[in-house]
């Protein structure tokens, strides 16, 4: 276990039974929502090879199941959706009108779970970098720029 561990947060189950509830119209939205091969993912994917640097995807090895990683290069990329993984959560916190005690636990055990997951990587030796999906639809250049400059970096200290 790594130094540090956090209680887990306890995510009640999503059931009608235990008061939440959805309509027709909201699980049909919620149902169209990709896990993989999103479009951001494949947006950064697409610079990447660009850029000539290659890539797992989806790594089951890995803690966390990177969306892309490279072993060799000691490097995996995050690329999160701003509601699941809770970007600037305390303001959203307070807009979540329905189903809140199973929202804000739920999002804050996937912010808990990344924070583990990065630590986990780190002490690996592994480079993690996470970004938010709008960051790739609105500046996919300095995205990719981060990781070009990290394999900079240690190209340049196996060089000397």
């Amino acid at each position: 276990m790594n130094s540090h561990y956090e209680k887990p947060i306890k995510v009640p189950r999503f059931e009608e039974a235990q008061g939440f509830y959805t309509t027709k119209k909201r699980s049909s939205i919620m149902s169209k929502i990709r896990g993989r091969n999103t479009k951001p993912e494949l947006r950064f994917r697409k610079g990447l090879s660009e850029l000539g640097i290659r890539y797992r995807i989806n790594f089951k090895g890995l803690p966390g199941k990177p969306d892309i990683s490279n072993m060799s290069k000691k490097f995996v990329v995050f690329i999160d959706g701003e509601f699941w993984h809770g970007r600037d959560w305390e303001t959203k916190k307070a807009k979540i009108k329905s189903n809140r005690d199973f929202w804000i636990p739920k999002i804050e055990r996937n912010m808990q779970r990344d924070r583990e997951v990065n630590s986990q990587l780190n002490e690996m030796g592994i480079k993690v970098f996470r970004f938010w999906s709008l960051e790739i639809k609105n500046d996919l250049n300095t995205c990719l720029n981060k990781v070009q400059n990290y394999l900079q970096d240690i190209q340049g200290l196996q060089n000397t």
